[in-house]
């Protein structure tokens, strides 16, 4: 199961890449939008993916001996007092993305942030902020290509950081940067 969904985030940032390449190499606004569109939405469901394989991964790890309120936010589970103890709910908890992977990052991989805002951390807020306009439009957000360019890379950055702080290895595509495998 564990491997599906690995094989599944992957395949989410390779359409957001490929979205992305089409949205470049089109003249077409409304068809560069809905490209851009999608290379957005689909780079952070393949993050939101990753993340939550790590999370699974990582909350039932033995060797790792984490607290049930670490285990909450891993898992996006509720935790309640039962008999004297912290227990985990069926119900969701639902954490900011950013909490996850810093989560992950300090307190699974035991490596520190690096807060300065050229690091990996500060274009990720930048790309969550760019795809909150998108998802949780109050206007007509204005999205531009090198927008959704930033936003990928960040991404992709992202997952290669946590890969590196918890796998002793890079993300296996962070090397093609914002080149897709696909040809659709």
């Amino acid at each position: 199961m564990m491997q599906e969904i690995d094989l599944f985030a992957n395949q989410l940032l390779e359409e957001a890449r490929r979205f992305f390449e089409k949205a470049a190499g089109t003249t077409d606004d409304s068809a560069k939008d809905a490209n851009l569109h999608a290379a957005l939405t689909l780079s952070f469901c393949a993050l939101e993916a990753h993340v939550n394989a790590m999370g699974e991964e990582f909350a039932i790890a033995s060797h790792l001996n984490l607290p049930v309120h670490g285990k909450g936010v891993l898992l996006e589970k509720d935790v309640k007092m039962e008999g004297g103890e912290f227990t985990l709910t069926p119900s969701l908890r639902m954490a900011r993305l950013e909490d996850r992977v810093d989560f992950l990052h300090v307190s699974v991989a035991g490596k520190q942030m690096d807060r300065s805002a050229t690091s990996w951390r500060g274009r990720l807020s930048s790309a969550v902020t760019l795809r909150n306009k998108l998802t949780h439009a109050r206007q007509v957000p204005a999205i531009s290509e090198a927008d959704v360019q930033r936003a990928i890379e960040a991404i992709v950055g992202t997952l290669d950081a946590l890969f590196r702080a918890l796998y002793n290895r890079g993300l296996p595509s962070a090397s093609r940067g914002m080149r897709s495998k696909l040809t659709f």
